[in-house]
């Protein structure tokens, strides 16, 4: 079977998946909420506007995890992953083709709210976000879609390697809220190399550091790579 049929196929299966559909809603609806309470909120005299007009992503991208996870973890229910692969007896095609269907919404979805997450902060921070440029919120938008995006199928990667979603829940967000916020400081500068700490540099202002926006976004890119490519082995070794 050729790429297109296939990758429509699922493109069905995460439209008509109820769950699907509402976790992107709940990225949206959680990151631009946050992002605008913060807006309003009293600002330290050294606070970074770009940052925190886009910090509403830190609470939503938990939702595009779960999207990822979902949408991989579902086909290891009632026998769909061996329905799914009788249909497409070529598993890397197959896999690609989920990835895709995942990897599009989750860009999308990413760019939207990010969009307006940075306006709804921008309303509430008034002059203060008078210092922002256009390219610096260009890169912000354009950065944070990519890094929900990646943290999504960074998700489905493990996802499929676990052959879990709560196996990949359990392990992800525990990491993303305790590993990298709370003791994060505490491990020194390998904390900046963590897929989550090191793609949000791609949505604050540039730092002290050993990554740079676009740089700490390809970091996380290659942590999405590998556990992609390891989804993919673990597909192709074992039983269904």
């Amino acid at each position: 079977m050729q790429f297109a049929p296939v990758l429509r196929s699922e493109w069905l299966k995460i439209r008509t998946l109820r769950p699907l559909p509402g976790a992107l809603l709940a990225l949206f609806a959680v990151s631009t909420a946050f992002s605008a309470l913060v807006g309003i909120s009293e600002m330290p005299d050294d606070f970074d506007p770009l940052y925190i007009s886009l910090s509403g992503v830190m609470p939503g991208q938990i939702a595009a995890i779960s999207f990822g996870t979902m949408a991989v973890s579902s086909e290891f229910h009632n026998g769909a992953l061996r329905l799914s692969l009788a249909a497409v007896p070529r598993r890397g095609r197959w896999f690609a083709a989920k990835a895709t269907a995942v990897a599009v919404p989750a860009l999308v979805a990413g760019l939207l709210t990010a969009l307006v997450a940075l306006l709804a902060a921008r309303a509430g921070l008034g002059s203060l976000a008078d210092g922002l440029t256009g390219d610096e919120q260009v890169r912000g938008v354009v950065g944070c879609g990519v890094y929900l995006m990646l943290m999504a199928l960074f998700a489905a990667g493990l996802a499929m390697l676990l052959r879990s979603g709560v196996a990949t829940l359990s392990v992800l967000i525990p990491f993303m809220v305790v590993v990298s916020f709370v003791i994060g400081d505490g491990i020194g500068p390998v904390v900046d190399f963590l897929p989550d700490r090191a793609g949000q540099l791609v949505f604050q202002r540039p730092q002290e550091g050993p990554l740079g926006p676009w740089s700490g976004l390809a970091v996380t890119a290659l942590w999405t790579a590998a556990a992609l490519l390891a989804g993919a082995w673990s597909l192709r070794r074992r039983d269904v």
